[in-house]
């Protein structure tokens, strides 16, 4: 098998969460860009409906599904309404997620559970229901889940995100476990670990400490809008068939020191 062969997509089916902007829409773009078959999920309609635009603009075949990840008894039917139209999934993309920011000796509860329900509770269930309805009765599948280089860290003065943090070290260690487990069943799973790139997600903190970031960063700069493409591909294509378990960071260089 050449390369190029190696990394190509066609024929695959990719379901992606929080697909509509900034790190999903732009992981969307590289996945179908590959030949991929995209379906991807968000709460808003009007911005799926935009971000489809943009895809179909750029040849992508693409549909979408309105969903609120945090209402876990609606994960089943939205796997219905995805395999009912695609037919299957090879590749799962857990992206959706949350962050709040406050001190730890005042951190509301509410912004506990609603961060550690997004980012650790709903890509275990979908991941699940997934693996349990498709890729296990295949006996292949490729599922990757988006934490972040915030994983290996503490908060650094004028952020206070612990439920963000805890969140995204459960993450990585939720991908190595399911590896660990499912890697029999011919299942990979990886975490990708962005460190700051331009989403709403971050654009506050962004503003806020930007100068910062770069300076800290080896590689003064902060991701961009093509920096997360080729790794997301690498981890849902054949070129890393050999790879389960891992977390792979693309943070400049900022987490060296």
């Amino acid at each position: 098998m050449s390369v190029k062969q190696l990394f190509d997509l066609s024929g695959k089916t990719a379901l992606i969460t929080g697909g509509s902007r900034g790190l999903g829409l732009q992981m969307a773009e590289a996945l179908g860009e590959m030949g991929a078959k995209l379906a991807i999920t968000a709460r808003k309609a009007e911005e799926l409906a935009q971000a489809k635009a943009h895809l179909q603009a750029l040849g992508i075949e693409v549909v979408t599904f309105t969903n609120d990840l945090q209402k876990f008894d609606a994960i089943p039917g939205l796997i219905d309404d995805v395999l009912a139209q695609l037919g299957t999934i090879d590749i799962l993309v857990n992206n959706a997620g949350a962050t709040w920011g406050a001190k730890a000796e005042d951190y509301p509860d509410e912004a506990w559970n609603k961060v550690m329900n997004l980012n650790v509770s709903a890509p275990f269930f979908l991941s699940r229901e997934v693996a349990r309805r498709v890729m296990i009765p295949r006996g292949q599948g490729n599922i990757i889940i988006t934490a972040s280089v915030a994983a290996f860290k503490g908060t650094p003065p004028g952020m206070n995100t612990v439920a963000y943090n805890t969140s995204k070290a459960a993450a990585v260690h939720l991908a190595r476990t399911l590896a660990s487990e499912w890697g029999p069943y011919g299942i990979r799973v990886n975490s990708i670990c962005p460190g700051f790139f331009p989403s709403k997600l971050a654009s506050g903190l962004i503003d806020k400490l930007g100068d910062q970031l770069i300076a800290r960063a080896p590689l003064r700069r902060i991701g961009g809008e093509e920096d997360l493409k080729g790794a997301v591909v690498y981890l849902a294509s054949d070129a890393s068939r050999h790879m389960t378990g891992q977390a792979l960071v693309l943070d400049g260089g900022s987490s060296l020191i």
